[in-house]
């Protein structure tokens, strides 16, 4: 059947009426017009509202795309140059807003590297990466707007330092990320992503390459045998010393990402350190071990980004104890690198697994653990879960006797445990694959059983077990302040026996006192609002999967460190335009300085003194 348009349609009429077909043709004929007429006036009304819904989306676009936001979103070149300084290179820079969404499309989880899986991200939809990184930034995007006449006299106010521009911004309501920006230093592949991708060099005796993947979080973990949560979503073998890595895979999808370093807040060197020294830290040859470091600094002296303040804006990560980085002469039986004695290094705040207890430029960060939830939900829901549990005993212990180590105590609580009904005990007595100690799902089920965990000293004062404590919701007992209290100051509760117990260790060591004895006299109110400290503290001790959220309410460890290092960063530089003298700290004392309540003094007397000396 032949379909008609409505136009195309004939009037009926009454058959056999001929006078009144006349007339009725005539009143078709003028229907028809005043129906064309019509039809007409709305095909011009609504090619208007498709004009108009047009224009809307491409202002919205525009907009999104940080063209309708003035100085926050456009090109802005650096209008002075500092005294005693080369012109600075005019480059654009990218915006990206605080608020998390459209992160790029490829996912970590694959059994790629990291760098190379993220080597074609979309980024139209959100371009979050520094022209440092051309693995996280398929291409470069940017608008040209501009100063804003507030932000531009706000500049002109703070003189001309190399860094009123980023102070200046903190003060622009109309910048979503004023005060905020992370200026990435671009470095040479050598320095990070070749690493990754002859992982197989990065450790003598361990296969780092499956750690390497999913963005160092290494492979997913199965089943648990109950561990984890549902199907184990969010959960991965993670190495304690990938944190070089993971952190680098954060700052590519870091919400306010600048190409123009006059804006920067703080700057970030993209350096594997803990990688590069984990593959010499076992040999002789100690040029080996210092090369790498030695190069990096060289070539952070020639830029102009280092000169501006002689690199007391930068920050690295090496996801080792500090140890591993502070040789102090060419020994070859002397462990580690220089590289956090070298004079580069002592300006820029280097983030570590552990930080020293008598030194200024070190910041320590939690180690990465197994758990990276993907969104809030995925948080809650474990949050809630380990709050719930019913354990079945006091207090557990996952160690080893060290009968070569007089200061080690751990022989003596695994007695203790051993002694104990009360207490489970899992010995560290192997390694590889038998090893318990080094599997994620026993070690979390272990202390997912207990209401107290037993963390003493090892081969170093801290451990990645105390956040997988906390993790678990098992209340962490420490033997020694330089476990915790004193080393991660930003991201634990100043108040420690909000969170934690507090033994000292010769009350082991040479009072022999029970520490089951000491936890049954904690009453049972203060264990759960202990406990309930714990389980709050999950979410500034783990490391986000920024890959998959697309909306987040809760800070995690990477967002804590990076908020601290813009806050020292922006202090010092505030001082320096204030006219201020900057606080001169002796660093003998840099454990007890974040300790200090106002009005004390590094020099008074501390109950921890003794222990620090």
């Amino acid at each position: 059947m032949k379909r008609h348009n409505a136009g195309e349609l004939p009037l009926s009429s009454p058959a056999g009426d001929g006078k009144r077909l006349l007339a009725n043709e005539e009143e078709a004929e003028d229907k028809m017009d005043k129906y064309d007429k019509g039809r007409v006036r709305c095909s011009r009304l609504c090619f208007l509202f498709a004009v108009a819904a047009t224009v809307s989306i491409l202002a919205r676009h525009c907009y999104d795309a940080g063209l309708g936001r003035g100085d926050s979103a456009g090109v802005v070149r650096i209008e002075a140059v500092p005294h005693g300084l080369p012109p600075p290179v005019h480059r654009e820079r990218k915006i990206v807003p605080i608020a998390r969404g459209g992160e790029p499309s490829e996912s970590r989880h694959s059994t790629s590297s990291p760098v190379d899986a993220g080597d074609d991200a979309d980024t139209s939809s959100k371009p979050s990466a520094s022209r440092s990184d051309e693995s996280a930034n398929g291409g470069k995007t940017s608008s040209k707007q501009s100063s804003p006449s507030g932000a531009h006299a706000h500049t002109k106010q703070l003189g001309s330092h190399p860094f009123a521009r980023a102070l200046a911004s903190a003060a622009d309501k109309d910048d979503l990320c004023g005060g905020q920006y992370i200026y990435v230093h671009e470095l040479p592949a050598r320095f990070n992503k070749d690493m990754v991708q002859n992982c197989d060099k990065l450790s003598p005796w361990t296969d780092m390459c499956r750690y390497t993947t999913n963005g160092g979080f290494g492979p997913l973990l199965r089943g648990g045998k109950g561990a984890f949560q549902g199907n184990g979503a969010g959960w991965y073998d993670t190495d304690e010393h990938a944190l070089d890595i993971v952190f680098h895979e954060r700052i590519k999808r870091y919400e306010c990402l600048t190409d123009d370093p006059s804006l920067a807040a703080a700057v970030f060197v993209p350096f594997y350190a803990g990688l590069d020294v984990a593959r010499h830290l076992w040999g002789n040859n100690v040029s080996a071990r210092d090369e790498m470091a030695l190069d990096l600094a060289s070539l952070l002296a020639k830029s102009p980004e280092w000169r501006a303040m002689g690199g007391r804006d930068h920050f690295f990560v090496a996801g080792r104890t500090t140890w591993d980085f502070r040789r102090k002469d060419d020994a070859h039986a002397e462990w580690g690198s220089r590289l956090l004695n070298l004079p580069a290094a002592k300006n820029m705040t280097a983030l570590v697994v552990e930080a020293s207890p008598w030194h200024l430029n070190d910041v320590a960060i939690p180690y990465p653990t197994s758990f990276h939830p993907a969104s809030d939900e995925d948080l809650f829901f474990w949050q809630d879960r380990v709050r719930a549990l019913n354990r079945s005993y006091l207090f557990s212990f996952a160690g080893v006797p060290r009968p070569g180590d007089d200061k080690s105590i751990e022989g003596h609580l695994v007695d203790q445990c051993k002694a104990s009904d009360s207490c489970s005990l899992m010995e560290c007595s192997t390694t590889g694959p038998d090893n318990k100690c080094e599997s994620p799902a026993s070690v979390m089920k272990l202390f997912q059983s207990s209401t107290f965990c037993l963390l003493p000293r090892g081969a170093t004062d801290t451990r990645r077990h105390a956040f997988d404590a906390m993790l678990a919701g098992c209340i962490p007992v420490f033997f020694h302040p330089g476990s915790a209290y004193v080393q991660y100051v930003w991201h634990l509760l100043k108040t420690h026996t909000d969170y934690s117990v507090y033994i000292p260790e010769d009350d082991v060591r040479t009072k022999n006192e029970s520490v089951e004895e000491k936890l049954r006299k904690i009453p049972p109110e203060t264990v759960g609002a202990m406990r309930d400290a714990v389980v709050g503290l999950i979410p500034s001790v783990t490391y986000g999967d920024a890959t998959s959220r697309l909306e987040t309410t809760v800070k995690d460890a990477f967002d804590i460190a990076v908020a601290a290092v813009i806050n020292k960063v922006t202090k010092l530089r505030r001082g320096i335009v204030e006219g201020r003298a900057e606080e001169e700290k002796m660093e003998r004392y840099s454990w007890k300085y974040p300790l200090l309540a106002e009005g004390q003094k590094a020099e008074d007397h501390h109950e921890w003194d003794p222990l620090f000396n």
